[in-house]
């Protein structure tokens, strides 16, 4: 069964399915020690390959290199790619779904913006006109094999978002994204106009969209929930207090608990359980 096909299977469980933002290898060994399926957020890897905000930097060939090293040691997980605008050009957005489903990536979200690009929990973003977006998603869809595509939308206006959202619950996408919803009864309203196509709910911490369970988004009739950056905030406040605290003990090392603390044994063996996931990949995934 292809990688595209597991998570189509997975998506049409009952609940709720979870994926969870990573934006290295080692955040992702540590997510696969919780969860069986990731997201490859623009947001973290734009923050942790380039050091910059989600505006637009991300090269393709950077993306799909670290997709490709991803699937090289989780043969056995969900992979979501957040692949943007398709990299302004229909002509590459094709390219790249091409050599993400060749490497074994589970599926890819499209997006509605145009350039400049925002995070979509962010003020100021612009959507191409609907039938641009809709013959570059087009060519994506006719490009693809089994890979699962979800067309996302990043329209504000409250008319807009339900006349895009049903447009694109009308095509072949297989999941349906409105970026940045801000109530439940947005979410309900969605569900609604997108009718048995499966819809997905972006969470981030600090967002613009409410915090929910996977119980309620499950009652919503919400069918995957991303969760972009919870990996890379918390390294970010573990990281900054780790070296406050460095600073203010004169470069005196913490002492590790033995136990429960993370030193270099409990590293190297979060580490050394990424080669036995791959001795133990199942031999009837065929990316």
């Amino acid at each position: 069964m292809t990688y595209g096909n597991k998570l189509r299977e997975r998506i049409a469980d009952p609940g709720t399915t979870p994926l969870i933002g990573v934006y290295d290898m080692y955040s992702a060994s540590i997510a696969a020690e919780h969860y069986d399926g990731m997201f490859v957020s623009g947001f973290g890897f734009a923050a942790s390959h380039y050091g910059l905000p989600d505006i637009g930097f991300i090269a393709w060939p950077d993306m799909v290199a670290f997709v490709q090293r991803l699937r090289g040691a989780f043969p056995q997980q969900h992979l979501l790619v957040d692949i943007d605008d398709g990299y302004v050009d229909p002509e590459v957005a094709c390219h790249v779904v091409e050599g993400l489903e060749r490497i074994g990536a589970s599926g890819v979200i499209l997006e509605d913006q145009k350039r400049p690009r925002r995070c979509g929990h962010a003020d100021g973003k612009q959507v191409l006109p609907l039938n641009e977006y809709l013959a570059k998603l087009e060519m994506v869809l006719a490009t693809r094999r089994d890979l699962v595509v979800v067309a996302r939308t990043d329209a504000t206006d409250e008319h807009d978002i339900l006349r895009r959202a049903a447009t694109l619950a009308a095509t072949d996408a297989d999941v349906i994204l409105v970026d940045g919803v801000r109530t439940v009864e947005w979410i309900r309203r969605i569900r609604d106009v997108v009718g048995n196509k499966p819809l997905l709910f972006n969470q981030i911490a600090g967002g613009k969209s409410p915090r929910l369970s996977l119980s309620e988004l499950a009652d919503l009739g919400v069918n995957i929930a991303i969760y972009s950056t919870p990996c890379l905030f918390a390294a970010h406040a573990a990281m900054d207090s780790a070296l406050t605290d460095l600073k203010r003990a004169d470069g005196r090392l913490p002492e590790v608990d033995a136990a429960s603390g993370i030193g270099v044994r409990a590293s190297t063996e979060l580490l050394e359980r990424n080669i036995a996931r791959l001795r133990t990949a199942p031999e009837s995934v065929n990316a």
